[in-house]
C-alpha cells in the first residue's frame, strides 16, 4: 500500500499538462493536488459508470492527450520521448483492432469503459511503470521479432503483386482509349472522317453563275 501511495505521489510530481492543471487549481483553491486527483479519478469512474457518452468520453481520453503529447515530442528536441509516444500508438493501434472484434460483447458489461479508460490511462502514464512500454517489450516485442521476416515476405509479395495489378490497369485502360479514339477517326462508310465540305452559298435567280439554260437565255437577251 505504501509502495502504491508513493507511486501516486511521483506520479503527480511529473511535468505534463495535467499535473500542470492540477498545481493551477492547488494555487487557486486551496485543496492539496492529491485529494484534486483522487476526485477527479472519483468523478470520472462515476461518469463512465452512469454518465451519457461513455464511449467518446474513452475515446478523448485515450486519443485527445496522447496526440497533444506526440506533437510536443516531436517538436521538442529529444528523441526519448518520440519512443514513448510512438510505442502507446502502436499499443493503441492493437488494442482497437482487438477492440473492433470484441466491443459488440464486452460493451455490454457494467465496469467496460471504467476498465478501458483505466487501461488507456495505464499506457501512457509517465515513468518506468508506463504501460505501454511493458506491453512493448514482453509481448509485442518478441512477437514482432519472432515472425518479423514472414510478415516482410508477405508484404513484400503483396506489393508486388498490386504494383502488376495496377500496371495491367494502366495498360488495359491506355490501350481501350486509343482503339476509342481510332473509332471516332473512322468515318461510319470506312474511310476517314475528313473536314467537312462548306455548302455552296444559294444563287438568286437568272445570275450568271447559275445554270447554262439559265446563262443562254440571258445572253440573247442582252443581244
Amino acid at each position: 500500500m505504501d509502495g502504491l501511495r508513493q507511486r501516486f505521489e511521483n506520479l503527480l510530481e511529473q511535468k505534463n499538462l495535467a499535473t500542470e492543471a492540477l498545481g493551477a487549481l492547488e494555487a487557486r483553491t486551496g485543496v492539496d493536488r492529491r485529494y484534486l486527483a483522487i476526485g477527479a479519478v472519483t468523478f470520472l469512474g462515476l461518469y463512465l459508470l452512469f454518465g451519457y457518452g461513455a464511449p467518446l468520453l474513452c475515446n478523448v481520453i485515450g486519443f485527445a492527450y496522447p496526440a497533444y503529447a506526440s506533437v510536443r515530442a516531436i517538436e521538442s528536441p529529444s528523441k526519448d520521448d518520440d519512443t514513448v509516444w510512438l510505442t502507446y500508438w502502436v499499443v493503441y493501434g492493437l488494442f482497437g483492432l482487438a477492440e473492433f472484434f470484441s466491443d459488440l460483447l464486452l460493451s455490454w458489461f457494467p465496469f467496460y469503459y471504467v476498465g478501458k479508460c483505466a487501461f488507456l490511462l495505464f499506457c501512457m502514464s509517465p515513468g518506468p511503470w508506463n504501460g505501454a512500454l511493458l506491453l512493448y517489450r514482453r509481448a509485442v516485442r518478441p512477437l514482432f521479432l519472432r515472425h518479423q521476416a514472414a510478415v516482410d515476405r508477405a508484404l513484400s509479395a503483396l506489393s508486388g503483386r498490386a504494383l502488376d495489378a495496377a500496371a495491367g490497369l494502366a495498360r488495359d485502360a491506355l490501350q481501350a482509349l486509343t482503339r476509342s479514339r481510332a473509332r471516332a477517326l473512322v468515318a461510319p462508310g470506312g474511310t476517314a472522317a475528313g473536314p467537312p465540305v462548306p455548302a455552296e452559298p444559294p444563287q438568286p435567280p437568272g445570275s450568271r453563275t447559275g445554270s447554262p439554260t439559265g446563262s443562254a437565255t440571258q445572253l440573247q437577251k442582252e443581244q
